[in-house]
């Protein structure tokens, strides 16, 4: 294996490791965005309003379970990033080969559960009388693909985990073409309707995570384990779920508020629906750089607590937040300037109250970036130490206050009072976790390292 696949993050200019290492996965981010929106597109040109908020309807309760099998995965390739950090090559392949046992099993079990209920669901999120059925066809069949989400998570946080950030993103970069390619077969070719968006999804995720196998047996000679390696073993398994639980609930958990956000903004009806879901989808292509920079975090920070380089930890930290607020500042002035432009992309020129609605819900977002920031690279960071438990805790602040804006606000303000609620969901976030963090980094220099 060429030394240059991996990348050892305990040495070296903290400012020009993360960049290098953020920056291929920003790419990759970005272009799962980019067909992610292309599906909106789609759907929102071809299909109509309806249809448009037919799959912006189900954006929450997606992010709820999918966002669960994210959460897990990354926190399973944290150990494997301190294994490597600390030098430990026998215990790095066992927790790989522990991570794919669990995530078999995770998937399988989720995905029955999921998929039995998802009608259920869209019924207690008061998902409109005219859109359920579309909402339903769509959410299904991404259900049904919550396999081919943990594979190629699960491969590709591996790969990150051992310092590799450029080779989830030529993946990535195919499978992107691939769903567009799809999109526009199944839906203008086939006549499909929402779930050949769906259906393109899925298939186009399988590829990548087929890909990042095959890549990882055929390029990483260190990955390759003994008959007892591969074997399951309880104490890493209690290690691994100790860590990707905690960052699986954190998400869905913090989805929770979202949920019930989603179903506040139902009951004002559809077209306010298609106008936070063309939001939504801008907003994640914006915030692809916060995304990335805590997916770096939680890498930087898992190899150099392996190596117990603490201090490197905070110094990683501050160059981070200084990136991402600098960006913070130039997305609020892209957004806020070419918002009802953006818009286009998802609707029609004629639907002027949607386009001001998707407008109000940009301006909201993007004023409070910099909170944003802050969540990522602090909570990635804290997870990356090993201290999931906290995770969770600032989810939960995120879903009260979620929670509040949806019960609360939004009965009372209307649509204004949702376009906030995600700044005010970040705010209470980071109330929590810039303290939480300073507690962490204390813990780790008095005492030994959580693995």
């Amino acid at each position: 294996m060429a030394k240059s696949e991996i990348r050892d993050m305990t040495t070296g200019s903290p400012f020009r490791l993360i960049l290098g290492f953020a920056v291929p996965m920003l790419m990759g981010l970005l272009f799962q965005q980019f067909y992610s929106m292309v599906d909106t597109i789609i759907v929102g040109k071809y299909l109509g309003v309806s249809a448009l908020a037919s799959v912006g309807s189900t954006s929450s309760i997606n992010f709820m379970i999918i966002g669960f099998c994210t959460g897990v995965c990354s926190g399973f390739s944290i150990p494997v990033a301190q294994r490597f950090g600390a030098g430990d090559h026998h215990g790095l392949r066992c927790f790989v080969a522990n991570a794919g046992w669990l995530s078999a099993i995770f998937s399988a079990v989720m995905t029955v559960i999921v998929c039995f209920l998802c009608m259920d669901i869209l019924r207690w999120m008061d998902t409109p009388d005219d859109i359920i059925q579309g909402a339903y066809d769509y959410i299904f069949i991404i259900f049904a693909g919550i396999p081919v989400t943990y594979l190629y998570n699960i491969l590709a946080g591996i790969i990150r985990s051992l310092g590799d950030s450029r080779t989830p993103v030529y993946f990535l970069l195919l499978s992107s073409v691939i769903n567009i390619f799809l999109d526009l077969f199944t839906i203008l070719v086939m006549g499909m309707g929402v779930e050949g968006a769906a259906y393109a999804t899925v298939i186009s995720q399988a590829i990548s995570g087929v890909l990042c196998f095959l890549y990882m047996r055929s390029h990483f000679p260190i990955l390759r384990m003994t008959r007892e390696e591969r074997k399951f073993n309880l104490r890493m398994a209690k290690i691994l779920c100790g860590i990707g639980v905690p960052m699986g609930l954190q998400y869905s958990i913090t989805a929770i508020g979202s949920v019930i956000l989603q179903t506040a903004v139902n009951g004002l009806g559809s077209l306010y629906v298609a106008a936070i879901s063309a939001g939504n989808k801008l907003t994640l292509f914006f915030t692809c750089p916060f995304d990335a920079l805590g997916a770096t975090m939680a890498t930087w920070a898992g190899q150099n607590v392996g190596a117990g380089k603490i201090d490197r930890v905070k110094e990683g930290v501050k160059y981070a937040l200084l990136i991402g607020c600098v960006y913070a500042v130039a997305a609020f002035v892209i957004l806020t300037l070419f918002s009802k432009y953006l818009a286009l992309l998802f609707l029609d020129a004629d639907e002027v109250s949607t386009i001001g609605n998707v407008s109000l819900f940009l301006f909201g977002n993007s004023l409070f970036y910099i909170a944003l920031v802050f969540v990522n690279v602090v909570r990635f960071s804290i997870q990356g130490m090993g201290f999931s438990t906290f995770a969770i805790l600032a989810g939960v602040f995120e879903m009260f206050a979620r929670t509040f804006a949806g019960m609360c606000l939004v009965p009372i303000f209307g649509y204004p009072a949702a376009c906030f609620a995600s700044p005010m969901a970040w705010i209470a976030a980071d109330i929590f976790l810039v303290p939480a963090f300073l507690h962490c980094i204390k813990r780790l220099k008095s005492a030994s390292p959580v693995i």
